[in-house]
């Protein structure tokens, strides 16, 4: 069983920041692009940042210059540090990964989410 568990959500004044993290864990051979991903009430889910498994980064426009992504291969983790947060930034925000198992299967996880709210 392949698993991602994401935290760091939360309530944030308009202006403030956020870090987020997601960890995955289970029978993993490597993984390859992580990314982040959030869907607004009354919205389509959409891509916010992706990075691959040797830290290139890609993020939305509405984000850049705001939002960093990292991650820790050795940890198998993802990060997602938020700043200058806006009330349009509110969402419930996903982690994805893409992942080889052990026994070679190529998986798309997603973890449960994150709710980020951001108050004016």
């Amino acid at each position: 069983q392949v698993q991602l568990v994401e935290s760091g959500g939360g309530l944030v004044q308009s202006g403030g920041s956020l870090r987020l993290a997601c960890a995955a864990s289970g029978s993993i051979f490597t993984i390859y692009n992580m990314g982040w991903y959030r869907q607004a009430p009354g919205k389509e889910r959409e891509l916010v940042a992706e990075i691959t498994r040797g830290g290139r980064p890609n993020y939305v426009d509405s984000v850049t210059a705001r939002f960093t992504i990292s991650r820790d291969n050795a940890k198998k983790s993802v990060y997602l540090q938020m700043n200058s947060l806006k009330p349009e930034d509110t969402a419930v925000y996903y982690c994805n990964a893409h992942i080889l198992a052990e026994d070679y299967r190529n998986l798309k996880v997603w973890g449960q989410g994150t709710l980020v709210t951001v108050s004016s």
